[in-house]
C-alpha cells in the first residue's frame, strides 16, 4: 500500500528546504486544483486531487523548486478541468503556466512503441524539454504515480502503459541520470508486463537474501575494519539487484538466477575525492581486484553526469562488486539533473561537473530548436542518448526506423520493404554514396537506390543482422536460383535440339508430357530447372524429345564436336548469376577461348578450352558447352601474375603504381619467395580482358626491378 499524502505532510517536508512564502504557494496551488478537480475521481475511487498531491510529494523527495511543485498540483487542470492556460497565469505566472502546458502537452502523447514513436510527436517531447527541463521531471513523476496505481487499470491499458514507460520514459530517466526512478518505473513495468515472472523473482531475491545474510554482514564487517584501520570515512550499504536487471541479465546474457545473484555488491559513501581513491586502495588491500573490472567514472562521467569508482573483488570465494563515491555524487546519482534545484539558503548547490552537462544537453537542444527546418537532426541527438543499444536512422522523407546496432543499409532497405532490399543496388548516407555493408550510426539518414530486375547478393547474408534481411535474401536466393535454372536449361535444351534439327515449335504436347512422365517430372520448369542444375544432360532430353521417351536409337545421331554444334554456341555476357560461374583453376577472361561444363547441381562451370581439368571432351560431350564472349563486357575478372623481381627498395610499390596507371586493380599481393638477390611476387589483379591484361602486363615489365612476368593460368 502507498502511504496517503496530505497537503499539511507535504508542507511539512517542504519546510527542510523551502522558505514559508514558497511553501504557502504551493499550498495554494493544492488548493486550486482541489477546487479544479471537484467532482472528479480515479479509478480507484479516490477523489482525482490525490494524484497531483502524490506527484508534487515525488518532486519534493528529489528537493525541486516551487515552480516545479506548483506545476505538479495543476498539471490536470487544463486537460481535464478545462480552466485555460491564460488562468493560470494570472493567478500562478507565466513560468508556472508553461510548465503546466508543457506537461499537459506530453500527456497528449501517445507512444506505443519505439519503433512506432513517430518523430512529430519526439519533436514535442524533446521542445518541451529544451524550453524548460523542469517539464519532463513533472512528467516523469506524474508517470511514477501512475506506476504505483496502475492495477486499478484494463488489463490491455496497464499492458500499453507499462510498455510505454519502459520504452520511452525509463531511458528518459536513465539519460538525466535520475537512477531512484528509472529503477523504479523499470521494476513496475516488468511486474505490470511479466507479473508472474516478476513475482518468482521478487521470492527467489527475498529467499537468497535471507540464505546469504551471514556473508553479507561478514564481508561488510570486513570493509569497515579496513575502513577505520585506515582512518578513512566511510558509510557502507548493500546495494539492491533490481528486478527487471535481474531479468534482463537473464533473459540476454543467458545466465542463470544464481549466476547473477552470486555477486554481492555494495556502495560505500564518502566525504571527498581524495577519499574515494584511498578507500578503493585499502579495498584492493583486503580483497583481490579482478583484472579489467574497474572504471573509474569520477574522472571520465556518464554522459548524465554520474560519476563514481566501480571495482569488483574477489573475496570469501565469492565476487563483490563495490561502488565508491562522495555524498554529492550520491544524490546525483540518485537524482541526476533534477539536482540542479536543490536549494540550500536559496542557492543552487549542485557538482560543477554535473551542472556543466545539464546545460550543454539542454543547450544543445535549444540550438537543435532553432534549426526548426531540420526537425530530424533536432530529435536524433535525444533519441540516439536515450536509446543507445538500437540504432534510429530516418528515412529521406523523415520516418524514423529503428534496428539493432550493427544494422547495415541492406537490413534497412528490408525494414522499409522486401521488394525495396531484393531491388538495391547502391545506398547514400547522408547524401554520400556509402557500401551496403557499412554499419549504421544513429542520426543518419538513409537512401536506398534501387533498379528495374536487380537482385540480392548471397554475400549479403555475411553482413546483415536483422531476421527479415536475412529470411528474405534467403527466399529471393532460391527463387533466383530456379529462374536462373529455368533459362539457363531452356538455353541448353534449345540448342541441343536445333543440332538434331528441331525448334520447340516442332514438338507436340504429348511428346513433352510423355518425356516429362518418364522423367517423374510434374512440369516443363522443373525438368527445365534439372538441366539448368547439371542433374540431367540437355542433349539427352533433347533425344528424348525427338526420339521418343527412352529412345536410344541412331535415327539422329549428333557428335557435338560437328560445325552445328559451333554454330549453336551460347554467349556469355561476363556475371551471369548464380548458376553460372568461372573457374577458380584456370580464371578465364573475356578473349579467352571458353567452354562450359555442367556440374551436377550446381550449374555451369566456366574453363578456358585449355584447361588441364577439363573433362574429356570425346568421352563427356554431353557436359561440355561451346561458349562466346559477348562484346562490350564491362564487368572485371580476376587473373593471377606471377612477377620475378631484383631485391630493390621500392620494388613492389613501383609494381603496384604500374598496375593502378594501367587502370588494373589489385586484389591480393604477395612475396612467395626470396632470396639474397631475387624475389617472386604473386599479384591478383582484376581487368575487364585480355587486351587490358596485355596493357597491365607491359606496364609492370617496364619496371626496372622486373625480369620477368608470366599469368599463371592453372
Amino acid at each position: 500500500m502507498i502511504a496517503e499524502v496530505t497537503v499539511d505532510g507535504l508542507s511539512k517536508e517542504l519546510s527542510t528546504y523551502l522558505d514559508t512564502a514558497r511553501i504557502n504557494q504551493v499550498r495554494r496551488a493544492y488548493y486550486y486544483a482541489e477546487q479544479a478537480h471537484q467532482g472528479q475521481t480515479r479509478r480507484s475511487g479516490e477523489p482525482y486531487v490525490t494524484h497531483p498531491l502524490a506527484v508534487a510529494h515525488i518532486l519534493a523527495g528529489l528537493k525541486l523548486d516551487h515552480q516545479s511543485l506548483m506545476a505538479a498540483m495543476l498539471h490536470d487542470v487544463i486537460e481535464d478541468t478545462g480552466i485555460p492556460k491564460d488562468a493560470l497565469e494570472e493567478q500562478f505566472g507565466e513560468a508556472v503556466a508553461e510548465l503546466v502546458d508543457g506537461v499537459s502537452k506530453l500527456t497528449q502523447i501517445e507512444f506505443r512503441t519505439r519503433a512506432e514513436a513517430q518523430a512529430e510527436n519526439f519533436q514535442k517531447m524533446a521542445l518541451a524539454m529544451s524550453r524548460d527541463i523542469r517539464v519532463i521531471l513533472v512528467k516523469l513523476a506524474d508517470r511514477l504515480h501512475n506506476m504505483r496505481t496502475l492495477g486499478h487499470m484494463p488489463y490491455a491499458k496497464r499492458l500499453r502503459i507499462a510498455t510505454e514507460t519502459l520504452d520511452i520514459y525509463a531511458p528518459i530517466a536513465n539519460r538525466l541520470g535520475m537512477h531512484a526512478i528509472r529503477t523504479e518505473l523499470e521494476d513496475l513495468s516488468f511486474s505490470a508486463i511479466h507479473p508472474m515472472r516478476s513475482r518468482f523473482i521478487s521470492k527467489a531475491v527475498s529467499k537468497l537474501r535471507g540464505s546469504h545474510q551471514e556473508i553479507i554482514a561478514e564481508i561488510r564487517s570486513k570493509l569497515e575494519e579496513k575502513l577505520a584501520e585506515r582512518g578513512l570515512p566511510g558509510r557502507i550499504f548493500g546495494r539492491e539487484k533490481h528486478l527487471n536487471s535481474i531479468y534482463k541479465k537473464m533473459k540476454l546474457k543467458q545466465k542463470s538466477f544464481h549466476e547473477i545473484m552470486d555477486v554481492y555488491a555494495f556502495r560505500i559513501i564518502t566525504d571527498s575525492e581524495d577519499d574515494c581513491y584511498r578507500i578503493l586502495g585499502a579495498v584492493h588491500s583486503l580483497y583481490k581486484p579482478l583484472p579489467g573490472r574497474f572504471k573509474d567514472y569520477i574522472a571520465m562521467p556518464k554522459a548524465n553526469g554520474y560519476q563514481s569508482l566501480h571495482t569488483t573483488l574477489f573475496g570469501m570465494h565469492v565476487n563483490i562488486e563495490i561502488q565508491i563515491r562522495t555524498e554529492e555524487m550520491e544524490h546525483i546519482a540518485n537524482n541526476g539533473i533534477a539536482a540542479h534545484w536543490l536549494y540550500k539558503n536559496d542557492q543552487p548547490d549542485v557538482s560543477s561537473v554535473n551542472q556543466k552537462r545539464v546545460d550543454r544537453w539542454v543547450k544543445g537542444l535549444m540550438e537543435m530548436r532553432e534549426r526548426a527546418d531540420d526537425s530530424l537532426e533536432f530529435i536524433t541527438h535525444v533519441k540516439e542518448d536515450l536509446f543507445p543499444d538500437e540504432v534510429y536512422v530516418f528515412t529521406p522523407r523523415g520516418k524514423i526506423m529503428e534496428l539493432p546496432r550493427g544494422a547495415t543499409p541492406v537490413d534497412f532497405a528490408y525494414a522499409i520493404h522486401t521488394d525495396i532490399g531484393n531491388a538495391c543496388v547502391a545506398c547514400r548516407i547522408n547524401r554520400n554514396l556509402a557500401s551496403l555493408s557499412q554499419p549504421l550510426q544513429s542520426g543518419q539518414t538513409v537512401e536506398i537506390i534501387t533498379a528495374p530486375g536487380a537482385r540480392p547478393s548471397a554475400a549479403w547474408l555475411g553482413f546483415v543482422v536483422t531476421g527479415k534481411a536475412t529470411s528474405s535474401i534467403r527466399h529471393a536466393l532460391k527463387h533466383q536460383k530456379r529462374t536462373e535454372s529455368c533459362e539457363l536449361g531452356r538455353t541448353l535444351l534449345n540448342r541441343s535440339l536445333k543440332q538434331l534439327g528441331y525448334t520447340y515449335a516442332d514438338l507436340g504436347e504429348q511428346q513433352i508430357a510423355a518425356v516429362l512422365k518418364h522423367n517423374q517430372m510434374t512440369s516443363l520448369d522443373d525438368l527445365l530447372s534439372d538441366i539448368g542444375l547439371g542433374n540431367r544432360m540437355a542433349y539427352l532430353v533433347a533425344r528424348q524429345l525427338v526420339s521418343g521417351v527412352g529412345g536410344e536409337g541412331d535415327e539422329h545421331p549428333v557428335a557435338l564436336k560437328s560445325d552445328s554444334a559451333d554454330k549453336d554456341v551460347i554467349t556469355i555476357q561476363g556475371t551471369e548469376g548464380l548458376l553460372v560461374r568461372f573457374a577458380s583453376c584456370c580464371k578465364p577472361i573475356p578473349g579467352d577461348a571458353v567452354v562450359g561444363v555442367m556440374d551436377s547441381g550446381n550449374g555451369m562451370v566456366i574453363h578456358s578450352d585449355t584447361c588441364p581439368r577439363l573433362p574429356n571432351i570425346d568421352k563427356h560431350a554431353e557436359r561440355v558447352t561451346h561458349l562466346t564472349w559477348a562484346k562490350d563486357i564491362t564487368d572485371e575478372f580476376a587473373v593471377e601474375l606471377r612477377v620475378e623481381l631484383e631485391r630493390q627498395r621500392g620494388a613492389i610499390a613501383e609494381i603496384a603504381k604500374a598496375v593502378a596507371f594501367a587502370e588494373g586493380n589489385i586484389a591480393r599481393i604477395n612475396v612467395e619467395e626470396q632470396n639474397a638477390r631475387m624475389g617472386v611476387v604473386s599479384l591478383e589483379v582484376h581487368v575487364q580482358g585480355r587486351k587490358h591484361l596485355a596493357r597491365v602486363m607491359r606496364r609492370v615489365k617496364h619496371v626496372r626491378a622486373v625480369t620477368h612476368i608470366s599469368r599463371v593460368r592453372y
